[in-house]
This record gives C-alpha cells, structure tokens and sequence, in this order.
C-alpha cells in the first residue's frame, strides 16, 4: 500500500525495522518537503514488494555504472518524473537512501546519489570508494551524502 510522506509530522510507518528508523523516516521527510517545495509534487513511496521494478532499474544502475550491490534489504522506494526528470529513491533497512536522476534529455544531469541517515554507519559496499559531505537538515538531523555521475543509458 502506497504512502504519501508528510513532511509536517515525521513517520515512521514503513521504516519501522530499521535500527535508525526515526533518522530515516526525517530523511524521507526531508526529500517530501524538498519535491513538495520546489516540484508541487507529493511524494509517495510503496512498499519494497510493491515496487521490485523501481528497485531493479536503481539496483541495475548500480551495477552497471560501479560494480555495486547493496547488501541491506530495501524498505520502500518510489519512482516518479518532475521537469523532464525522472526520479527513483529507495530506501533500506540500514538507513541508506539512494536516488537516481536522470533528466530524459540528451545532454541532461544525470546522476546516483547516496544519503546515510544520522546514526548509521558507511556501508562496506561505499566506505572505499565515495567520501560523504554533510549537511544539516530540521527533519532528519546530520546528512551525510555522496553522488557519482551517470555515464550510460538506462
């Protein structure tokens, strides 16, 4: 069953088996207000079960693009176009949200990118090969990301 994130009062629903899911469900929180924001989008997530083709084309991109598999089970994920964009997050169990943008014009941005939520440590799978900024975000605390840049065609 499909859920529409409210940004206003942070939940947890869906996130509930991750050991960090009340910094996860202020991540998630964080991406809703920023499409709500800046698209006038709502922004939806659907079970892991519900959305296996979503997490199949980020999971396909990962592998392609870096070599990577993500070891953590994903929780939810979404997928959606705004602008000429289409947009894909996904969300696990171990706090990681990856989002995939990838602008549906030739010659457009497109790009993975990884968030940690507060808490969580850096997956085996990144810790070697990407550095992580932070930020600070009301919702989700201390934001730790990274991106890599889309190099084929998907």
């Amino acid at each position: 069953m499909s859920y529409a994130v409210d940004f206003n009062t942070v939940s947890t629903v869906g996130l509930e088996s991750s050991p960090v899911a009340e910094a996860l469900a202020g991540l998630r929180a964080n991406e809703a207000r920023y499409f709500k924001n800046k698209y006038d989008h709502v922004f939806t997530v659907e079970p892991a079960g519900e959305a296996q083709a979503t997490i199949d084309w980020v999971h396909g991109i990962l592998k392609q693009e870096r070599d990577l598999v993500i070891t953590s089970p994903p929780l939810e994920a979404t997928a959606f176009q705004v602008a000429n964009i289409r947009m894909a997050y996904v969300f696990y169990e171990s706090g990681l949200s990856i989002n995939v943008m990838y602008t549906l014009d030739d010659g457009g941005k497109r790009a993975v990118g990884f968030k940690l939520a507060d808490g969580m440590e850096i997956p085996e799978e990144l810790a070697s090969s990407f550095k992580f900024a932070r930020q600070r975000s009301k919702l989700a605390g201390t934001i730790r990301g990274s991106f890599f840049v889309i190099k084929g065609e998907y």
